[in-house]
């Protein structure tokens, strides 16, 4: 046994040695050396690590660059909300307006300060963070200036057209009417 133990000592001490004896010139050894060294590529030539075409990819849909406009020809003023008022009708019809979807929307978004029946007392009412929020049954709104507000906000409400697309909008735009008819 005593034999078996110094023979692996002496192994140990040979290979230390030897593993400690590399020459100053040569380099180190590098595990997946592609981690440490970078690969620079040129801005605009084509990059190996994308499918052909992939550079030329579209933006997802429903999406809007930054800085770009709205397609909404209703100006953020108190003349584009009585015009908006007047002239704006949903493009849905009786067939693509979901109830419970614009239910759920309206759940997420304007409940909190408008309540789950629309009467102004929604939770952060309640907590007295917002006061003033309208009960719609007193307020003479039509389509159109629901879509202008949340659009562009109105008074403390804050714009919601980044939140929810075109769609979403007139489905918790038909939602508020059915909340204000009930």
């Amino acid at each position: 046994m005593k034999k078996v133990i110094k023979i692996l000592v002496l192994v140990v001490i040979v290979i230390s040695i030897t593993s400690c004896d590399r020459s100053k010139r040569a380099p180190n050894l590098q595990y997946m050396p592609n981690m440490y060294e970078p690969v620079g590529y040129e801005t605009y030539a084509a990059n190996p690590n994308y499918a052909p075409g992939m550079e030329e990819r579209l933006p997802v849909a429903g999406t809007i660059a930054r800085g770009a406009e709205f397609s909404f020809e209703y100006e953020n003023t108190a003349e584009g909300y009585e015009l908006a008022k007047t002239e704006l009708k949903s493009p849905l019809d009786v067939l693509t307006i979901d109830d419970e979807r614009g239910e759920n929307l309206y759940t997420i978004y304007c409940s909190s300060c408008h309540g789950s029946q629309g009467d102004g007392q929604g939770e952060l009412v309640k907590r007295e963070k917002f006061l003033g929020v309208p009960n719609y049954k007193d307020r003479d709104i039509t389509e159109g200036s629901i879509y202008h507000t949340i659009m562009y906000g109105k008074n403390m409400m804050g714009s919601h057209a980044s939140q929810l697309t075109e769609e979403e909008r007139w489905q918790v735009v038909a939602y508020v009417q059915k909340l204000k008819n009930n």
